[in-house]
Order: structure tokens, then C-alpha cells, then sequence
């Protein structure tokens, strides 16, 4: 079964920095992929980055490219999100997701979650 353990949101002023973490266990296979969703008031959730298991390879949405950063440690039982240049818009409750096979980019089958953490970006 697997499970999944956001930690590291908190508060920064906008510009500002944050490094998100997700402790991942039970996934046996490689052929799988990860991923970061947030949620900010009055949107629907929404994907901003993943990445594919066997070969580490990252993809990003629009809105963040260039300033967030998804990888994986050695042991691809960590996820991390490194994020700059914050925006108080921005500010909402961050998720790690999984999902079997590939097509990473396909954010609506993702079906495993998280509990979230919260990321408050202040003008």
C-alpha cells in the first residue's frame, strides 16, 4: 500500500523560498509517477509538477516552470519540491499524489494522496 507524508510548508514573504517534502513507501515499482497539486482559495486543485519513477524525468506546468523544482533522492523514497520567486496567490495546501505506469502529465488519474501542507505566501 502506498503511503505518502507531505512536510516543510510553512510561511514566507512573497519572493520568498520553501522546500516541500513528501515521504514516499510501498511503491514497488518503477514504472510509476509522483506528483505535486495545490489547491489556493477559490480554485480547484490543480498539478504543478511530476515526475516518472524509473527515470526521474520532471515536468512542470506553466505557472511554475522556471521557479519550482521537482526531484527525488537517491533512494526514490523522498520526493521534494523546491519552490522560489513565491507569490502570495500561490498560497494554499500543497499534496504529494502517486499513480501508477507513466503518462505523468495526466493529473486527473492520479489516486493516491497525502494529508497536504499548507503554504502561506504574505505580501
Amino acid at each position: 500500500q502506498v503511503q505518502l507524508v507531505e512536510s516543510g510548508g510553512g510561511s514566507v514573504q512573497a519572493g520568498g523560498s520553501l522546500r516541500l517534502s513528501c515521504a514516499v513507501s510501498g511503491i514497488a515499482d518503477g514504472h510509476s509517477c509522483l506528483a505535486w497539486f495545490r489547491q489556493v482559495l477559490g480554485k480547484e486543485r490543480e498539478g504543478v509538477a511530476n515526475i516518472y519513477l524509473r527515470t526521474s524525468t520532471p515536468d512542470y506546468d506553466d505557472s511554475v516552470k522556471g521557479r519550482f523544482t521537482i526531484s527525488l533522492n537517491s533512494a526514490k523514497d523522498t520526493l521534494y519540491l523546491d519552490m522560489a520567486s513565491l507569490k502570495p496567490e500561490e498560497t494554499g495546501m500543497y499534496y504529494c499524489a502517486a499513480k501508477p505506469g507513466s503518462y505523468c502529465y495526466r493529473y486527473s488519474i492520479y489516486n493516491t494522496w497525502g494529508q497536504g501542507t499548507q503554504v502561506t505566501v504574505s505580501s
